[in-house]
């Protein structure tokens, strides 16, 4: 069976997946935002096996989500740090936890809390709401083409925009 390569689709979302759908990326990230810097590390908090772990990092940095830096320290050669684009994804891992914490932890509840340094107070991911502050499901939401969308997308939302008396 021949796969869908995903990087070379038009949907960002297609090619997000590309990078952070394999099982161990965002684990890996998981690990970044816990504050892991070194491949031994990720290695012994993971309990991944060096090759695949070296594959996923080398992944994550081609993309720019991490960096490898040297070491500061005694043994290690070099570090990998979050980017820009790493800490981005910050938000999206904590509403991933959220979900997650609510609907796949074992009845003792989530093994692992995230709590604001500052406060003590627990992170919590909100929901998504709309102009007026109040909360949006899935059926409260449109889909219109944007400003990157091809004639096949145009065509396929452009009648979310007739119907909501937007020109098309």
């Amino acid at each position: 069976m021949v796969q869908t390569d995903f990087s070379l689709m038009r949907c960002p979302v297609a090619r997000s997946m590309a990078v952070l759908g394999e099982r161990w990326a965002i684990l890996v990230l998981r690990e970044s935002f816990y504050g892991t810097t070194r491949f031994e590390e990720f290695e012994r908090h993971l309990g991944i096996a060096p090759n695949i772990l070296s594959a996923r990092l080398a992944k994550l940095v081609e993309h720019g989500l991490l960096e490898r830096v040297p070491a500061s320290g005694k043994g290690a050669r070099h570090e990998y740090r979050l980017t820009g684009k790493g800490r981005d994804f910050f938000p999206a891992y904590v509403a991933l936890k959220r979900w997650a914490d609510r609907w796949m932890t074992d009845p003792a509840g989530p093994p692992v809390l995230l709590v604001e340094a500052a406060t003590g107070e627990e992170v919590r991911s909100p929901p998504l709401t709309g102009a007026g502050g109040t909360p949006l499901n899935p059926e409260d939401v449109r889909v219109l083409p944007g400003p990157g969308a091809g004639e096949r997308m145009r065509r396929r939302f452009g009648a979310a925009m007739a119907e909501g008396g937007e020109d098309a």
